[in-house]
């Protein structure tokens, strides 16, 4: 059984039917298993596993280690088969019919150019091959009578030295495609202002950014990437909750005081690409605990953060967003109303102007209604 044959109501609406927005949701980290397999057999990649199911549930096992370096091994596999124009072109088709089968209405894809150039593609051609991708999926949803819309985030690799020129890469292509930037890999030793350079020329250009930060470092990384990096959004930032502090508690209050760096994220409603299946994954949480249950999640909710729900990998961490929001539901009891909410944020912190976030609320709002009406 896949992910999209589950049946993840809330009370008597799916949850897979309400429109959906996802900020944080990696092309090498969402490839269908048998596309895997497919394009392995084309280029003569070896794989650990040769059936379809038992590879999906290799990522999931392989990504259960607890830490992010060994979560991060696992894309060797997925990014050696994503090295052409071809390749490239279905995955990115393909990963938008997904994010569509899913109820996502706007996504953002982020994937690293760098990693995808080993059999002779520049980074100029290999991003034209994921929008041409991203363009087919888009016009294959519409001739289905749906609607969906996509936006590439170009991501530079941390721990390399190629900051600057993929910054100017971005750029380039903002109007292909290109909504944002954003630095993802191996996060403790590489702070984000290793790459001060490409983010002072991206706000030179208005070009927003994103900034992994927070998932396997502390409070550093996040400044780093607010003060360096100019984010707009903290890539997981799950972190942040290491700056908040019980002050006290009684039996029905808990009282708690906010670090300068929390409460700087909260009032100007930066927003956090939280991904509860990965963050446990990759043991960004361990400081609270190792079940959903224990995800600072809900207190960052309750505190007013501008918290979004995000899959990060659909691949190893074998989730989608409809899972990961009811996963979230069953653990904190939530009602569709804070569902909603997730998305409203998610919509109000999209990569695009103001007047389509507008609308992306309007269409969240609608679907929602829709779906209470439908379900009451």
């Amino acid at each position: 059984m896949t992910d999209l044959d589950e049946d993840y109501s809330l009370g008597r609406v799916n949850l897979r039917d309400v429109p959906k927005v996802s900020l944080h949701d990696h092309l090498d980290g969402g490839l269908r298993p048998a596309t895997i397999l497919d394009l392995a057999d084309d280029e003569g990649v070896s794989v650990p596993e040769t059936d379809a199911d038992d590879l999906a549930d290799w990522f999931v096992s392989q990504c259960n280690a607890g830490n992010l370096v060994d979560y991060l091994s696992t894309f060797d596999l997925t990014t050696s088969v994503m090295q052409t124009e071809n390749a490239l072109e279905r995955v990115a088709r393909e990963f938008v019919h997904d994010l569509a089968d899913d109820g996502v209405v706007y996504g953002e894809v982020r994937w690293a150019p760098e990693q995808h150039l080993e059999q002779g593609l520049s980074l100029d051609e290999a991003v034209d091959a994921v929008q041409a991708g991203l363009e087919a999926g888009v016009a294959d949803i519409e001739r289905l009578g749906r609607s969906i819309r996509v936006g590439q985030l170009v991501t530079a690799m941390r721990h390399a030295d190629r900051g600057l020129e993929i910054a100017q890469l971005a750029v380039r292509h903002r109007d292909n495609g290109v909504v944002g930037f954003d630095i993802a890999g191996a996060e403790a030793g590489f702070l984000p202002s290793r790459h001060r350079l490409a983010f002072d020329y991206l706000a030179q250009n208005y070009l927003p950014v994103t900034v992994h930060a927070g998932e396997a470092d502390g409070l550093p990384s996040m400044q780093s990437a607010l003060v360096d990096g100019r984010a707009l959004r903290l890539g997981h930032g799950v972190r942040l909750a290491e700056d908040i502090s019980t002050v006290r508690s009684d039996d029905e209050n808990t009282f708690v005081s906010l670090g300068r760096l929390a409460e700087w994220v909260k009032d100007r409603e930066i927003a956090l690409e939280l991904s509860p299946s990965s963050n446990l994954q990759t043991g960004a949480i361990d400081a609270w605990g190792t079940e959903i249950v224990d995800h600072p999640f809900d207190v960052l909710y309750q505190l007013g953060f501008c918290v979004t729900v995000n899959p990060d990998n659909r691949t190893q961490s074998g989730t989608t967003l409809t899972r990961e929001l009811a996963l979230l539901a069953e653990a904190f009891s939530y009602d569709l109303a804070d569902i909603e909410t997730f998305q409203l944020n998610a919509a109000q912190s999209a990569f695009l102007p103001l007047e389509d976030r507008e609308d992306l609320v309007d269409v969240i709002n609608q679907g929602f209604e829709d779906a209470e009406s439908y379900g009451a």
